[in-house]
């Protein structure tokens, strides 16, 4: 059933006379004891006074309810004051067998146009909240505005960083690149001419190698050479004496050349030490050790007549180093008034000549026929 409930100038708690009308929808409970309940009621009734019945309470209710509300509480809460209704009325309605399934309001006005009066001061306090939202939404949009602009320009700003910290960034690590392929270009090359200085080291050891052995050989050939000559020497020369001074000699220049040869070999040897390794030292120290063995073979072989020119050779020496503080005299004179006597000093010193160098050297200068006869001769 509808049921449309009005209420005429009801005063509110304001003491404002209104007039509510609504509108309610409503049944006959179909459970058993409220059906029971409800047929008690209304037996014998129609259904117009059972709508009359039910819409004289729920406009009791509402006017009650009227009173206790203000204006604007039933004028702008209208789903709220609605409700209130149906939930007081409903229990008393219940109990009667009668279900409200919804009430709501339908209209709400006045005589003394309270409502309107409300509704002007309404709108001018709308129109002035308008103006203000508008001025206060116009002062935000200029704040908002530049924020904005602050905002972009801060944005602006960090991008310009950021793009500066990438570039420097981006720099650096290429300058680091860079170093590196340096280096590595740098450590290549080295390696490269360290590895050529390698071989170029070996392929001089070689060298020096193949220089020993032939300047060895090129000793022995001398050496030979010296041996042949010697024997030439003795099978050709016809008097003994000329053949042993020429032997001698020989010896004594053969000597010679050997000695400047093995000067030459050794000065040769230094400087090749100098530039080789290990391997260069050994075959040197190879070449020394044969050049001293063919020394102390010849030495060996010829014995007293070796070391007899080898005194003979050293004599003048020893006259230069024995005369040497002369060299500082400029004049001698020998006072005597016998020539005979001056004469024979000198033959005296000459006689003691052998026996001083056989003092010195252990070399007997008396057993060499030459001198033996000069001596002799007091030459």
């Amino acid at each position: 059933m509808t049921l449309q409930p009005r209420c005429e100038d009801v005063e509110t708690a304001e003491g404002v006379a209104l007039t509510v009308t609504g509108v309610a929808q409503v049944k006959i409970m179909t459970e058993k004891e409220l059906l029971a309940v409800a047929c008690e009621q209304f037996l014998g009734k129609n259904v117009q006074d059972i709508k009359n019945v039910v819409l004289q309470t729920l406009e009791g209710h509402l006017r009650s309810i009227l009173g206790t509300l203000t204006v604007e509480q039933i004028y702008q809460d209208r789903d709220q004051f609605a409700k209130l209704v149906r939930e007081v009325a409903a229990p008393d309605v219940g109990r009667m067998g009668i279900e409200i399934l919804s009430f709501t309001i339908k209209d709400v006005y006045d005589k003394v146009d309270y409502l309107s009066s409300l509704g002007k001061t309404q709108t001018a306090v709308v129109q002035r909240d308008a103006d203000i939202g508008v001025a206060e939404a116009e002062r935000d949009a200029g704040i908002r505005e530049a924020e904005c602009k602050k905002e972009m320009l801060d944005v602006k700003f960090m991008a310009d960083t950021k793009i500066a910290d990438s570039k420097r960034a981006f720099e650096l690590q290429k300058s680091a690149f860079s170093e590196e392929v340096n280096i590595k270009t740098a450590e290549a090359q080295l390696a490269y001419e360290l590895q050529g200085a390698r071989e170029q080291q070996k392929i001089r050891q070689e060298e020096i190698e193949i220089e020993v052995v032939q300047r060895k050989k090129q000793i022995a050939v001398e050496a030979q050479e010296i041996l042949r000559t010697d024997k030439e020497l003795i099978a050709t020369v016809r008097r003994p004496a000329e053949a042993e001074a020429h032997r001698i000699q020989q010896i004594a220049e053969g000597e010679k050349v050997k000695q400047v040869l093995l000067a030459q070999a050794e000065a040769e040897k230094i400087r090749k030490i100098g530039e080789a390794e290990a391997a260069v030292i050994e075959a040197m120290g190879k070449a020394e050790a044969e050049r001293m063995k063919l020394k102390a073979e010849a030495y060996q072989k010829y014995g007293d007549a070796a070391k007899m020119a080898l005194v003979l050779e050293a004599l003048p020496q020893i006259a230069a180093k024995i005369a040497a503080p002369l060299t500082k005299v400029d004049e001698i004179v020998v006072l005597s008034g016998d020539n005979s006597k001056v004469t024979s000093e000198v033959n005296r010193l000459l006689a003691e000549l052998p026996a001083s160098v056989h003092a010195l050297t252990g070399v007997d200068l008396s057993k060499i026929p030459l001198i033996k006869k000069a001596t002799g001769a007091q030459v």
